[in-house]
């Protein structure tokens, strides 16, 4: 890769294409060009159809395909991510604009360009005011598991085409499998055969000619469909659609209507979209980078599908997110850099301006044997397979994003991101304490778990691995105590620090709690290479003073040689651990030992 660092650093920030333009050589051109001619393939039948979902004239969901890709795709992080129409989102958009106008209707394609214009400005606003970092608590499992819920969903949307069934848009999963069942009998043999010969030529054709085999497959299932169409007496008999003709004309400018009254019908609905259409487009960004291996940048991420639905609103475009099926098409079909999204929006008006009578003779079934092939490559099989296999509260993550994307595909990743912060804040909220004891070579100065080892009778020494914040001071403290519940006669407690990372305001006032109580039973709180971080908290709150400077131990020291002294003579007189090193020299009291 060729060096990208040659212009200053804010230049990149604003311009972020200047870091991967360099990448773009003539192998990357044509692989581009062949992954945005088979993208604008498919978003032919996919932007109607979410058009007509959302209560818009079908080429409105090609204009949302088209200016909104193209900054997404310069302005974001994703170097695959495609910006486009998406089911969740024209949900969305019919629901929230529905009640104020007649769908398809002057006033409600106003409205329309009006929402899509708050939601582009919240979405930047958000994305200038760093706030990506809330992408950070979506977790790999999540990611995983909404990948496989939405890649299923995929298939599912495209088994009526597939089999020439007749459903209602927008069923569930479930339902979707129980039409199936119950229409078996309905299936229609000759649709069905597009969808086959497409399907299994796309699974040859990916084997012998990867970047090509998904326009390959298309044209061999169109060609079938002509010719089962002839051989079986015209698409009368057959019931084989097409995508149909196309209006061949670039999408008008508009403008959106930012009056106070229609600003205010939009408002909440324009929240709304925005939280849906950002998570989607990250999670799917995300999703797409754990087989790419790149980083994504959320906040720069929010920038780029803030300003594509900015711009898109003056160009006739509703809503738009990154949508699962132009993206996984995109990087299946082996796209670079992000100019395979800036070409699949020029190809997209080509056909529209110069071939769009074409997608007459597309089938709608060999399109839903493409999507059959995209679907499967979403899911991560590899990543599924060790998370079953390594945890099972990863695996209650998994389980519950797929199956709560099945249902609702925007309340799906929610639940998992719910549920994964849960088990987090769970983990943390129990930090590890560990009991220990000295090393037995003589010139160290390290700790280990006692496993079979005698411990003192009179100290109990805990390695701390943890943060000691308000989630985890009722566990730390239960800790301590149970010390004094299993023997009491040990009093003195060194708490082994260095993995103690962060401790707040509750777990200082813990400490000084535990450091106080210890003293009235004649006993201690020491600490041994507590972090400099955790120590400036307790000097500037004054709990050192309750605590005791003296009792804490940096690294490399002993603090056995200071706390032996405070033991009880009398009983180290018959101990018969020793595992101190003045344990076999004196006793606490400096008689020496018999």
């Amino acid at each position: 890769m060729k060096n990208t660092l040659a212009c200053p650093l804010w230049l990149y920030k604003v311009f972020p294409f200047l870091r991967w333009w360099p990448m773009v050589d003539k192998t990357s051109t044509k692989a581009d060009l062949i992954a945005g001619l088979t993208g604008a393939m498919i978003v032919l039948p996919q932007g109607v159809a979410f058009a007509t979902i959302a209560g818009l004239p079908p080429e409105y969901g090609l204009y949302a395909a088209m200016v909104p890709a193209i900054m997404g795709a310069m302005f974001g992080s994703s170097w695959h991510l495609v910006s486009g129409p998406t089911t969740a989102i024209s949900i969305a958009v019919f629901a929230s604009v529905s009640p104020f106008a007649e769908p398809g209707s002057a006033h409600y394609i106003s409205l329309v360009l009006t929402l899509t214009f708050l939601a582009g400005l919240f979405q930047l606003i958000m994305g200038l005011a760093r706030m990506g970092a809330l992408v950070n608590f979506i977790s790999h499992t999540v990611v995983i598991g909404f990948t496989a819920g939405a890649a299923v969903l995929i298939a599912g949307s495209q088994i009526k085409h597939f089999l020439g069934l007749q459903m209602q848009r927008g069923l569930p999963f479930h339902e979707i499998l129980e039409q199936v069942y119950l229409q078996f009998d309905k299936i229609n043999p000759y649709v069905a055969a597009v969808g086959a010969i497409t399907l299994v030529s796309g699974i040859v054709l990916k084997k012998l000619m990867p970047k090509m085999y998904m326009i390959l497959a298309m044209v061999i299932g169109s060609v079938a469909a002509v010719i089962i169409n002839k051989m079986a007496g015209g698409p009368d008999v057959t019931q084989i659609k097409t995508v149909g003709a196309l209006a061949a004309h670039l999408p008008p400018l508009t403008y959106p209507d930012l009056s106070l009254a229609a600003i205010k019908q939009v408002l909440f609905p324009a929240l709304i979209v925005t939280m849906l259409a950002l998570t989607e487009a990250v999670s799917i960004s995300r999703a797409i980078a754990v087989k790419s291996e790149q980083r994504i940048d959320g906040n720069q991420e929010f920038i780029g599908q803030g300003l594509s639905n900015l711009f898109g609103s003056f160009f006739s475009s509703y809503p738009s997110s990154g949508s699962f099926n132009r993206s996984g098409v995109n990087y299946a079909a082996g796209a670079k850099t992000p100019l395979a999204a800036v070409y699949s929006s020029v190809f997209l008006v080509i056909i529209l301006m110069m071939v769009a009578s074409l997608a007459a003779y597309l089938p709608t079934a060999a399109m839903a044997g493409i999507l059959f092939l995209v679907a499967y490559a979403l899911i991560d099989f590899h990543h599924i397979h060790s998370i079953l296999h390594t945890s099972r509260q990863e695996t209650a993550v998994l389980a519950v994003t797929l199956i709560g994307t099945l249902v609702d595909l925007e309340k799906g990743i929610f639940f998992g991101i719910m549920l994964s912060l849960m088990l987090y804040l769970y983990r943390t909220s129990r930090p590890s304490v560990v009991a220990v004891v000295p090393d037995a070579e003589p010139d160290s100065y390290h700790y280990v778990p006692v496993d079979t080892k005698p411990e003192c009778p009179q100290m109990k020494i805990l390695r701390m691995q943890g943060s000691v914040f308000f989630g985890a001071v009722n566990h730390v403290q239960q800790v301590l105590q149970d010390v004094d519940e299993v023997n009491p006669a040990q009093k003195h407690v060194l708490l082994a620090s260095s993995g103690m990372n962060f401790i707040d305001i509750a777990g200082a006032e813990m400490l000084v709690q535990e450091a106080r109580r210890r003293k009235k039973i004649g006993g201690g709180l020491y600490f041994y290479r507590m972090q400099p971080g955790v120590q400036d908290l307790l000097v500037k709150g004054n709990y050192l003073r309750d605590i005791g400077e003296e009792n804490l131990f940096p690294a490399k020291t002993r603090p056995i040689d200071t706390i032996y002294s405070k033991l009880d003579s009398e009983i180290c007189r018959t101990c018969q651990a020793r595992i101190f090193a003045p344990c076999n020299v004196k006793l606490p009291n400096g008689e020496p030992r018999q």
